[in-house]
């Protein structure tokens, strides 16, 4: 009679030792409303229903700066972030967070999509150039963001910096659409993927048009900001602009902590890029932009051993 009782004890007893083997990663993402959110929760459930021993929490955060830091402080394994942000935070430059302080500890795992420099207006702002921001009050993003970071670089190819704003406005996304639609802010950028739902959203509620940045002053961006891209945003990506938009982009990429094992980094991958069209089905962005062989062009901090183990199996790198 008493063998069960013995046995149910031996099984809690084999799942306790099973729970303490496993891999536990909290991965960073961004606001709930932005891309960075849905894609690691994506990524996590990928990882969670693959039986690798390894479990994911996907976790809202305050974005790249905060993520970098986080994982050199070993309260996040993975996250997503701009790949300008990880080279300031890898060579300790241009960024007060990191100037002086470089984090090491960060290793590229993908390339992901393009993170592009949403330049949102009021319509009755009747803003419709970057020029047209002086004296207006303008979002610039969270202190310390990656988007702090794009405003000053577009800014400046424009020969205009905060000072020759009406206000500068440093807020989160979710409380600069708030502003907007309220009427106590004239502009915001916004460094986010496509179709992001803080923007759709507030398409749906206030007339709203997307700024251009011009060609020109792009080339000039990249010049001296070799991270950035000529992007359009297509027509009817949110609602009420028709038209198409040229903007430039910086590009979402996927990073772990050094002190993950080779091991788990590459299981992790297998279990997610591996499973290529399971992977691009988490987000249209993905669908659009990700590709094996993008994912590791362009890598501004160093490759994960378990993620180049994994990319040469595949036959991306040799």
């Amino acid at each position: 009679m008493r063998k069960p009782a013995v046995l149910s004890i031996i099984g809690a007893a084999v799942l306790a030792a099973s729970a303490l083997a496993a891999d536990f990663i909290t991965f960073g993402s961004g606001s709930t409303t932005g891309v960075y959110f849905p894609v690691a929760t994506g990524i996590s459930k990928l990882i969670n229903d693959a039986n690798i021993d390894i479990r994911a929490n996907a976790r809202s955060t305050g974005g790249s700066v905060f993520n970098i830091n986080a994982i050199a402080s070993g309260e996040l394994q993975m996250a997503l972030v701009q790949n300008d942000i990880a080279f300031y935070a890898y060579n300790g430059s241009t960024i007060p967070a990191f100037e002086g302080k470089p984090v090491k500890s960060i290793r590229s795992v993908a390339i992901l999509y393009p993170e592009v420099i949403h330049v949102v207006t009021r319509r009755d702002s009747k803003i419709a150039s970057i020029s047209d921001l002086k004296g207006k009050r303008v979002i610039v993003g969270d202190v310390g963001s990656g988007t702090e970071q794009n405003t000053r670089h577009v800014l400046e190819a424009y020969g205009l910096s905060f000072s020759d704003l009406g206000q500068t406005i440093r807020a989160s996304a979710s409380a600069g659409i708030t502003q907007l639609q309220e009427g106590k802010a004239d502009a915001m950028f916004y460094t986010v993927g496509l179709g992001a739902s803080a923007i759709q959203n507030l398409a749906l509620t206030t007339q709203v048009n997307l700024v251009p940045i011009e060609p020109d002053k792009i080339k000039a961006m990249q010049r001296k900001y070799p991270f950035y891209d000529q992007v359009v945003v297509p027509g009817n990506t949110y609602k009420g602009e028709a038209v198409s938009t040229i903007t430039a982009a910086v590009k979402s990429m996927w990073i772990a902590a050094d002190s993950l094992s080779a091991d788990a980094v590459y299981n992790v991958l297998k279990a997610t890029i591996g499973n290529e069209k399971a992977f691009k089905e988490i987000h249209p962005n993905l669908a659009r932009y990700f590709s094996l062989k993008g994912a590791v062009r362009g890598l501004p901090v160093p490759l994960h051993p378990g993620a180049e183990r994994f990319y040469k199996e595949i036959g991306v790198l040799k």
